[in-house]
């Protein structure tokens, strides 16, 4: 955004101070700034900015109808509200092979799976009524897949085992043995029956973006 619009204040808000002091520890000029906050509880004025957008963030708030309320009012009118969510049950390859295997092994596993992939923004009209709800005008959907490129398994795997996300904070109440038996039995299905090396695994997202009326 700050490459497309030179011009405009881009600031990016999240809840995780880590999240936030590496994003300001990579940014190169003033703008973005990064900022923590709530999504649900914006600290700006009604009609501040020309657009505001959720990215891959709106599956993990508990009220996304009072997050996109916000987004609303904090922009004005003739602007932009878009987000983005994971297709978690359709689309994300790269974590169905996770959950998927998992589940196989640790019924825990299916039950964290399913309430994941249950959710309601994991269905394709999901982002559309939520934002039709809010009183967004013409409202659009659309879906957005990309690529997750992966130099070998230690590569896909040892991220998860910082605790981040949903899988991550599933991997960290397991016992050394559990999870010693789910990383083998996920490197088998990531190999896939090939040497151990790179693999490149789609992601997809559904998107929507809707205009202030």
């Amino acid at each position: 955004m700050a490459e497309r619009w030179p011009t405009r204040q881009i600031i990016g808000v999240d809840m995780a101070e880590p999240y936030i002091a590496y994003a300001q520890s990579q940014a190169a000029r003033p703008s973005p700034a990064f900022e923590t906050g709530d999504v649900s509880a914006l600290r700006y004025q009604d009609d501040m900015f020309a657009g505001a957008t959720a990215q891959l963030v709106l599956n993990f708030v508990p009220d996304a109808e009072t997050a996109v309320s916000e987004m609303k009012r904090v922009t004005r009118p003739g602007g932009t509200v878009a987000a983005a969510v994971w297709d978690f049950r359709g689309g994300l390859v790269f974590q169905r092979l996770l959950w998927d295997t998992a589940a196989g092994i640790d019924p825990q596993a299916g039950v964290a799976r399913d309430r994941l992939f249950s959710g309601a923004l994991a269905l394709p009209d999901a982002l559309p009524q939520l934002f039709s709800a809010a009183g967004l005008a013409d409202v659009q959907r659309g879906s957005i897949t990309i690529r997750m490129n992966f130099a070998n398994f230690d590569d896909y795997w040892q991220p998860l085992l910082g605790g981040q996300g949903p899988f991550g904070s599933y991997v960290a109440t397991l016992s050394v043995d559990m999870r010693r038996k789910i990383e083998e039995a996920v490197r088998r299905a990531y190999c896939s029956g090939a040497p151990d090396g790179e693999r490149s695994l789609t992601a997809t997202a559904w998107a929507a973006r809707g205009r202030i009326r």
